[in-house]
Protein backbone atom coordinates (compact mmCIF):
# COMPACT_ATOMS: atom_id res chain seq x y z
CA UNK A 1 0.00 0.00 0.00
CA UNK A 2 1.20 3.37 -0.53
CA UNK A 3 -0.30 6.06 2.05
CA UNK A 4 -0.31 9.87 0.49
CA UNK A 5 0.76 11.21 3.80
CA UNK A 6 0.03 15.00 4.82
CA UNK A 7 2.10 16.51 7.16
CA UNK A 8 2.10 19.98 9.89
CA UNK A 9 2.56 23.51 7.74
CA UNK A 10 4.22 24.64 10.39
CA UNK A 11 3.28 23.52 14.11
CA UNK A 12 4.21 20.00 14.51
CA UNK A 13 0.95 19.87 17.10
CA UNK A 14 -0.85 19.64 13.79
CA UNK A 15 -0.10 15.97 12.70
CA UNK A 16 -2.57 13.60 13.16
CA UNK A 17 -2.71 10.42 14.59
CA UNK A 18 -3.92 8.87 11.52
CA UNK A 19 -0.58 9.56 9.88
CA UNK A 20 1.67 8.97 13.46
CA UNK A 21 0.16 5.27 13.12
CA UNK A 22 1.00 4.82 9.33
CA UNK A 23 4.61 6.61 9.75
CA UNK A 24 5.27 4.11 12.52
CA UNK A 25 4.15 1.21 10.76
CA UNK A 26 5.40 1.56 7.19
CA UNK A 27 8.36 -0.05 5.48
CA UNK A 28 10.12 2.93 4.00
CA UNK A 29 9.09 6.39 3.65
CA UNK A 30 9.90 8.41 0.36
CA UNK A 31 10.16 12.15 1.49
CA UNK A 32 10.98 15.05 -0.70
CA UNK A 33 13.58 16.59 1.90
CA UNK A 34 14.89 13.69 4.23
CA UNK A 35 17.02 16.11 6.48
CA UNK A 36 14.00 18.48 6.82
CA UNK A 37 11.74 15.20 7.89
CA UNK A 38 14.09 13.84 9.35
CA UNK A 39 13.37 16.33 12.22
CA UNK A 40 9.99 15.87 12.28
CA UNK A 41 9.90 11.96 12.84
CA UNK A 42 12.86 12.59 15.12
CA UNK A 43 10.19 15.03 17.28
CA UNK A 44 7.86 12.31 17.41
CA UNK A 45 10.25 9.24 17.63
CA UNK A 46 9.83 7.06 14.31
CA UNK A 47 12.80 5.85 12.89
CA UNK A 48 12.21 4.49 9.52
CA UNK A 49 14.34 3.65 6.46
CA UNK A 50 14.42 7.02 4.19
CA UNK A 51 14.72 7.73 0.60
CA UNK A 52 14.28 11.06 -1.39
CA UNK A 53 11.88 12.11 -3.49
CA UNK A 54 11.64 14.89 -5.30
CA UNK A 55 11.39 16.95 -8.29
CA UNK A 56 14.76 15.95 -9.73
CA UNK A 57 14.52 12.38 -9.04
CA UNK A 58 10.81 11.71 -9.32
CA UNK A 59 10.90 10.29 -12.48
CA UNK A 60 13.46 7.52 -11.33
CA UNK A 61 12.23 7.24 -7.68
CA UNK A 62 8.63 6.92 -9.12
CA UNK A 63 9.65 3.70 -11.09
CA UNK A 64 11.67 2.37 -7.90
CA UNK A 65 8.56 2.78 -5.52
CA UNK A 66 6.34 1.05 -7.96
CA UNK A 67 8.55 -1.60 -8.18
CA UNK A 68 8.93 -1.69 -3.74
CA UNK A 69 4.65 -1.62 -3.57
CA UNK A 70 4.61 -4.89 -6.14
CA UNK A 71 6.52 -6.78 -3.74
CA UNK A 72 4.27 -6.09 -0.79
CA UNK A 73 6.34 -2.68 0.98
CA UNK A 74 3.72 -0.58 2.38
CA UNK A 75 5.69 3.06 1.97
CA UNK A 76 4.54 6.60 2.80
CA UNK A 77 5.11 9.58 0.81
CA UNK A 78 5.67 12.70 2.34
CA UNK A 79 6.43 16.17 1.40
CA UNK A 80 8.01 18.77 3.36
CA UNK A 81 4.45 20.56 4.49
CA UNK A 82 1.30 19.52 3.67
CA UNK A 83 0.02 17.03 0.97
CA UNK A 84 2.46 15.32 -1.42
CA UNK A 85 1.27 16.36 -4.85
CA UNK A 86 0.06 19.59 -4.68
CA UNK A 87 2.26 21.81 -5.94
CA UNK A 88 5.17 19.33 -4.28
CA UNK A 89 5.97 16.19 -5.75
CA UNK A 90 3.66 12.79 -5.84
CA UNK A 91 1.24 13.47 -8.50
CA UNK A 92 3.27 10.95 -10.67
CA UNK A 93 3.25 8.19 -8.07
CA UNK A 94 -0.65 8.22 -7.46
CA UNK A 95 -0.90 8.37 -11.50
CA UNK A 96 1.20 5.15 -11.83
CA UNK A 97 -0.33 3.41 -8.99
CA UNK A 98 -3.44 4.11 -10.51
CA UNK A 99 -2.09 3.28 -13.66
CA UNK A 100 -1.32 -0.38 -12.72
CA UNK A 101 -3.96 -0.96 -9.65
CA UNK A 102 -1.56 -0.39 -7.13
CA UNK A 103 -3.35 0.44 -3.57
CA UNK A 104 -3.11 3.86 -2.06
CA UNK A 105 -4.97 5.60 0.63
CA UNK A 106 -4.58 9.68 0.85
CA UNK A 107 -4.37 10.71 4.84
CA UNK A 108 -5.33 14.03 5.01
CA UNK A 109 -3.83 17.01 7.15
CA UNK A 110 -3.70 20.69 7.38
CA UNK A 111 -3.76 23.11 4.39
CA UNK A 112 -2.11 26.03 4.00
CA UNK A 113 -4.47 26.79 1.05
CA UNK A 114 -7.68 26.33 3.28
CA UNK A 115 -6.84 28.39 6.24
CA UNK A 116 -5.72 31.34 4.30
CA UNK A 117 -8.79 30.88 2.60
CA UNK A 118 -10.66 31.04 5.94
CA UNK A 119 -8.18 33.25 7.27
CA UNK A 120 -8.78 35.82 4.61
CA UNK A 121 -12.65 36.43 5.48
CA UNK A 122 -13.37 36.20 2.06
CA UNK A 123 -15.88 34.44 0.28
CA UNK A 124 -15.78 30.26 0.53
CA UNK A 125 -18.64 29.37 -1.92
CA UNK A 126 -16.53 29.68 -5.15
CA UNK A 127 -12.60 29.92 -5.48
CA UNK A 128 -9.42 29.17 -7.66
CA UNK A 129 -6.09 27.46 -6.33
CA UNK A 130 -3.52 28.61 -8.58
CA UNK A 131 -0.76 27.27 -6.89
CA UNK A 132 2.58 29.24 -7.14
CA UNK A 133 2.70 32.50 -9.15
CA UNK A 134 5.08 32.31 -12.27
CA UNK A 135 8.80 33.93 -11.31
CA UNK A 136 8.89 35.96 -14.83
CA UNK A 137 7.10 38.69 -14.48
CA UNK A 138 5.03 38.68 -17.84
CA UNK A 139 3.71 35.31 -17.36
CA UNK A 140 2.99 36.82 -13.11
CA UNK A 141 1.12 39.42 -14.74
CA UNK A 142 -0.76 37.67 -17.22
CA UNK A 143 -1.87 35.12 -14.05
CA UNK A 144 -3.01 38.52 -12.00
CA UNK A 145 -5.22 40.03 -14.79
CA UNK A 146 -6.66 36.94 -15.16
CA UNK A 147 -7.21 36.49 -11.64
CA UNK A 148 -8.87 40.40 -11.98
CA UNK A 149 -11.42 39.13 -14.09
CA UNK A 150 -12.43 36.15 -11.93
CA UNK A 151 -15.71 36.46 -9.72
CA UNK A 152 -14.74 33.97 -7.24
CA UNK A 153 -11.73 34.04 -4.84
CA UNK A 154 -8.56 33.31 -6.00
CA UNK A 155 -5.47 31.60 -3.79
CA UNK A 156 -1.65 31.65 -4.73
CA UNK A 157 1.42 30.59 -3.27
CA UNK A 158 4.28 32.97 -3.46
CA UNK A 159 7.77 33.69 -2.25
CA UNK A 160 8.57 36.34 0.39
CA UNK A 161 11.26 37.37 -2.07
CA UNK A 162 8.95 38.60 -4.89
CA UNK A 163 5.82 39.86 -2.60
CA UNK A 164 6.34 43.51 -3.39
CA UNK A 165 6.57 42.93 -6.91
CA UNK A 166 3.52 40.77 -7.54
CA UNK A 167 1.26 43.62 -5.24
CA UNK A 168 3.26 46.17 -7.60
CA UNK A 169 1.67 44.37 -10.25
CA UNK A 170 -1.72 44.03 -8.19
CA UNK A 171 -1.85 47.86 -7.90
CA UNK A 172 -2.31 48.40 -11.33
CA UNK A 173 -4.76 45.58 -12.36
CA UNK A 174 -6.93 45.32 -9.29
CA UNK A 175 -6.42 48.92 -7.63
CA UNK A 176 -10.00 48.33 -5.76
CA UNK A 177 -9.94 44.71 -5.18
CA UNK A 178 -9.33 43.03 -1.38
CA UNK A 179 -6.51 41.52 -1.43
CA UNK A 180 -5.36 39.08 1.82
CA UNK A 181 -1.27 38.15 2.53
CA UNK A 182 -1.30 35.31 4.76
CA UNK A 183 2.05 34.41 6.31
CA UNK A 184 3.76 32.06 8.66
CA UNK A 185 0.41 29.83 9.12
CA UNK A 186 0.18 28.07 11.92
CA UNK A 187 3.51 29.37 13.67
CA UNK A 188 4.25 31.82 16.43
CA UNK A 189 3.95 34.59 13.75
CA UNK A 190 0.95 33.52 11.81
CA UNK A 191 -0.37 36.92 10.17
CA UNK A 192 -3.51 37.65 8.17
CA UNK A 193 -2.94 41.26 6.53
CA UNK A 194 -6.17 42.59 4.37
CA UNK A 195 -6.06 45.76 2.00
CA UNK A 196 -5.79 47.51 -1.05
CA UNK A 197 -2.79 46.41 -2.84
CA UNK A 198 -1.75 49.76 -2.93
CA UNK A 199 -2.00 49.19 1.60
CA UNK A 200 -0.73 45.74 1.02
CA UNK A 201 2.43 46.61 -0.44
CA UNK A 202 3.15 49.79 1.42
CA UNK A 203 3.70 47.52 4.02
CA UNK A 204 5.24 45.08 2.82
CA UNK A 205 8.19 47.72 1.38
CA UNK A 206 8.62 48.88 5.00
CA UNK A 207 8.33 45.46 6.81
CA UNK A 208 10.17 43.15 4.56
CA UNK A 209 8.01 40.11 4.63
CA UNK A 210 9.53 36.14 5.35
CA UNK A 211 7.97 32.93 5.40
CA UNK A 212 5.49 31.08 3.60
CA UNK A 213 2.98 33.18 1.92
CA UNK A 214 -0.55 32.86 0.49
CA UNK A 215 -2.03 35.68 -1.48
CA UNK A 216 -5.80 35.23 -1.41
CA UNK A 217 -7.77 37.66 -4.29
CA UNK A 218 -11.22 38.51 -2.88
CA UNK A 219 -13.79 37.96 -5.82
CA UNK A 220 -14.62 40.21 -8.12
CA UNK A 221 -17.93 42.06 -7.06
Amino acid sequence: MLYVVATPIGNLGDITLRALDVLKSIDLIAAEDTRHSGMLLKHFGIKKPFISYHEHNEAKRTADLVERLRHGENVALITDAGTPGLSDPGLRLISECIQRELPFTIIPGPSSMLIALLGSGFSTEKFSFRGFLPTKSGRRERELRAAAECDETTIFFESPYRLTKTLAVCVDVMPDRKLCVARELTKKFEEFRRGMASELLAHYEAHSPKGEIVLVIGGHL
